[in-house]
């Protein structure tokens, strides 16, 4: 059965992708922030997939250090990757009006952690077969907006577009895909009850473009309906 991680799987897009990873036959391995989200969400999942394979990881993905001792003992091999952790950053951040210390932490958990969690997961990706990296990005990161409102979380997902970009060349010899995907605007703690898209359909749509993803798609953007998207 294949591998997956999902990094923040205790809420919104990443518990849905943990479901549907497992209603489809995975090994989830899910990241938490403490031990407390593990138990809940390991109880949660397992009532609802008794059949199913969930195991908690507890790390912040911003401590790169707990990242490195969560993988460590992996046993691999890893299949699929997905970045899904992230933040909307501070209430102020227009380019007149910055919360500086709350722009650091929204590039600290959207771009910095990211490339920390796929450096220290890459060698229980390396023993899979057909091992894949796909990060969750934004439709806010397109640099074809002009828009100066919550310029933390669009720069750091334009900043995560093109480490990415550059992953996926280094990667590229070593057979590992490396893609991003925009979830579109979805009803999520972040994205709020009036949002376009349902975080399941999202998740599932996220995983189709997981599984399928090959060399070929390497250092692209997709949208999670499975369209390439521009930068």
């Amino acid at each position: 059965m294949p591998v997956c991680l999902v990094t923040a799987a205790n809420r919104g897009i990443g518990l849905e992708l943990a479901r549907a990873a497992l209603s489809t036959g995975w090994t989830v391995y899910g990241s938490v922030r403490s031990e407390n989200l593990a138990r809940d969400t390991a109880k949660l999942l397992e009532a609802e997939f008794p059949e199913g394979d969930f195991r908690p990881l507890v790390f912040d993905v911003t401590d790169h250090d707990a990242v490195r001792a969560a993988a460590a003992p992996l046993p691999g091999p890893l299949d699929l990757l997905i970045n899904n952790a992230g933040i909307i950053g501070p209430k102020r951040q227009t380019p007149l009006d910055m919360d500086f210390d709350g722009f650091a932490e929204t590039l600290s958990v959207n771009t910095l952690a990211p490339l920390a969690v796929s450096q220290a997961f890459l060698a229980p990706l390396k023993q899979s077969a057909n091992g894949r990296i796909l990060t969750v990005s934004s439709q806010m990161s397109w640099m074809g907006y002009r828009k100066p409102d919550t310029i933390a979380y669009r720069a750091s997902k334009a900043a995560i577009n093109k480490v990415m970009q550059g992953l996926a060349t280094e990667l590229e010899p070593q057979n590992i895909p490396v893609a991003l995907v925009d979830p579109g605007w979805v009803r999520t703690d972040m994205g709020g009850p009036q949002a376009d898209n349902s975080p399941v359909d999202v998740a599932a749509g996220i995983l189709k473009i997981g599984e399928r993803l090959t060399l070929a798609d390497t250092g692209k953007f997709f949208k999670w309906s499975g369209e390439e998207r521009p930068f």
